[in-house]
Protein backbone atom coordinates (compact mmCIF):
# COMPACT_ATOMS: atom_id res chain seq x y z
CA UNK A 1 0.00 0.00 0.00
CA UNK A 2 1.23 3.66 -1.13
CA UNK A 3 2.29 6.24 1.68
CA UNK A 4 0.71 9.04 -0.32
CA UNK A 5 -2.98 9.74 0.68
CA UNK A 6 -5.51 9.65 -2.59
CA UNK A 7 -8.05 12.55 -3.05
CA UNK A 8 -11.00 12.12 -4.17
CA UNK A 9 -11.37 14.49 -7.73
CA UNK A 10 -14.55 15.38 -9.04
CA UNK A 11 -16.05 18.30 -11.07
CA UNK A 12 -16.17 19.74 -7.21
CA UNK A 13 -12.80 19.35 -6.49
CA UNK A 14 -10.37 20.07 -9.53
CA UNK A 15 -8.66 23.01 -9.23
CA UNK A 16 -7.85 24.60 -12.44
CA UNK A 17 -11.87 24.44 -13.30
CA UNK A 18 -13.84 27.53 -13.74
CA UNK A 19 -15.69 28.46 -11.08
CA UNK A 20 -19.17 30.77 -10.36
CA UNK A 21 -20.28 32.39 -6.84
CA UNK A 22 -23.71 31.75 -6.00
CA UNK A 23 -25.92 33.10 -3.88
CA UNK A 24 -29.68 31.80 -2.13
CA UNK A 25 -32.58 33.93 -1.08
CA UNK A 26 -31.23 33.53 2.20
CA UNK A 27 -27.77 35.80 1.09
CA UNK A 28 -25.84 32.84 1.62
CA UNK A 29 -23.17 32.24 -0.90
CA UNK A 30 -21.78 29.14 -2.64
CA UNK A 31 -19.02 27.92 -5.12
CA UNK A 32 -20.39 26.23 -8.04
CA UNK A 33 -18.51 24.46 -11.27
CA UNK A 34 -19.31 27.02 -14.21
CA UNK A 35 -19.73 23.49 -16.43
CA UNK A 36 -22.79 22.64 -13.93
CA UNK A 37 -26.56 23.96 -14.08
CA UNK A 38 -27.29 26.41 -11.26
CA UNK A 39 -29.56 24.39 -8.87
CA UNK A 40 -33.04 25.55 -7.78
CA UNK A 41 -33.12 28.22 -5.27
CA UNK A 42 -29.66 29.58 -6.29
CA UNK A 43 -28.68 32.74 -8.09
CA UNK A 44 -25.56 32.99 -10.27
CA UNK A 45 -24.12 36.46 -8.79
CA UNK A 46 -22.43 36.92 -12.05
CA UNK A 47 -18.50 36.50 -11.02
CA UNK A 48 -16.14 33.56 -12.36
CA UNK A 49 -12.76 32.76 -11.83
CA UNK A 50 -10.77 29.95 -10.43
CA UNK A 51 -11.77 28.40 -6.91
CA UNK A 52 -9.18 30.89 -5.35
CA UNK A 53 -10.86 33.58 -6.68
CA UNK A 54 -14.13 32.83 -6.07
CA UNK A 55 -13.13 32.15 -2.75
CA UNK A 56 -11.94 35.49 -2.38
CA UNK A 57 -14.74 37.33 -3.31
CA UNK A 58 -17.05 35.50 -0.93
CA UNK A 59 -14.97 36.72 1.36
CA UNK A 60 -15.29 40.30 0.95
CA UNK A 61 -18.93 40.07 0.41
CA UNK A 62 -20.73 38.08 2.65
CA UNK A 63 -19.55 39.73 5.73
CA UNK A 64 -22.72 39.01 7.81
CA UNK A 65 -23.02 34.35 7.89
CA UNK A 66 -26.14 35.22 9.35
CA UNK A 67 -29.70 33.99 6.80
CA UNK A 68 -31.53 36.91 5.82
CA UNK A 69 -34.74 36.11 8.22
CA UNK A 70 -32.60 35.72 11.43
CA UNK A 71 -31.04 39.30 10.63
CA UNK A 72 -34.37 40.39 10.26
CA UNK A 73 -36.31 39.30 13.03
CA UNK A 74 -33.02 40.25 15.35
CA UNK A 75 -33.54 43.50 14.19
CA UNK A 76 -37.26 43.16 14.88
CA UNK A 77 -36.46 42.10 18.37
CA UNK A 78 -34.15 45.25 18.85
CA UNK A 79 -37.18 47.50 17.45
CA UNK A 80 -39.58 46.26 20.16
Amino acid sequence: MSDITQKRLDSYTIDGDLFIVLVNQEGQYSIWPAKKDVPLGWTSVGFSGSKQEVSAYIDEHWTDMRPISLREAMSATKKS
